[in-house]
C-alpha cells in the first residue's frame, strides 16, 4: 500500500485540526475610542465585572485590555464606553434593576429569538450588554443586576429613569 495516500489523509486532516481549534479562541470585541477620563472609567469598570454572569463564566477577550467582558459560548458581551443607541428614548423605553436603569429597543421587548442589548444610558461612560437569544428570558434581568453595582461605583450618573 503505498504511503501517499496516507500522507494526504494527514494533510487533508491538519486544517481541520487548526480550524476547530481556532473556534474555541477569544471572542472579538469592538474598543470605542475613549477620552482618558473615560478610559480610566471603563478600565476600572471591566476589572470589577464578576467571574460569571447569568450563570455563564467569563472568558478571553480580544484585544485582552480592551474596557470590556465576554461569558459563556455564545458569548454574552459587556463593553463600557460605546456610543447612544440607535433610537435612543430613557424616558419611553427604560428598565430598572437594583437602582440603573436601562434602555432596551422597543422590537427587542417581545421577541424571545432576537438577540438582547440593554444599554445603561443615563451613565457615563454608557455600559451595552449584548445576551444572544439562547439565554432569554432570565439572562437579561440577571445581567442587569449583577452589573448595576459595578455601574454605580465607577460611572457617572447623568440622566435616571428610576
Amino acid at each position: 500500500m503505498p504511503r501517499r495516500p496516507h500522507l494526504s489523509r494527514v494533510a487533508l486532516l491538519l486544517p481541520l485540526t487548526v480550524l476547530v481549534a481556532a473556534c474555541g479562541g477569544p471572542v472579538e470585541v469592538e474598543v470605542p475610542r475613549l477620552s482618558a477620563a473615560d478610559r480610566a472609567a471603563c478600565e476600572d469598570f471591566a476589572a470589577d465585572l464578576p467571574g460569571t454572569l447569568a450563570d455563564e463564566k467569563r472568558v478571553e477577550i480580544d484585544p485582552d485590555d480592551a474596557p470590556a467582558a465576554a461569558y459563556g459560548d455564545p458569548a454574552i458581551v459587556v463593553r463600557c464606553g460605546v456610543a447612544t443607541p440607535k433610537g435612543f428614548d430613557l424616558a419611553a423605553s427604560c428598565e430598572s434593576a437594583n437602582g440603573v436603569g436601562y434602555y432596551i429597543p422597543e422590537e427587542q421587548y417581545d421577541d424571545q429569538d432576537l438577540d438582547l442589548t440593554v444599554t445603561a444610558a443615563g451613565y457615563r461612560p454608557r455600559v451595552e450588554v449584548t445576551i444572544p437569544a439562547r439565554y432569554r428570558p432570565n439572562a437579561g434581568p440577571a445581567a442587569m443586576a449583577v452589573l448595576a453595582t459595578p455601574i454605580k461605583e465607577h460611572l457617572t450618573l447623568v440622566d435616571d429613569c428610576d
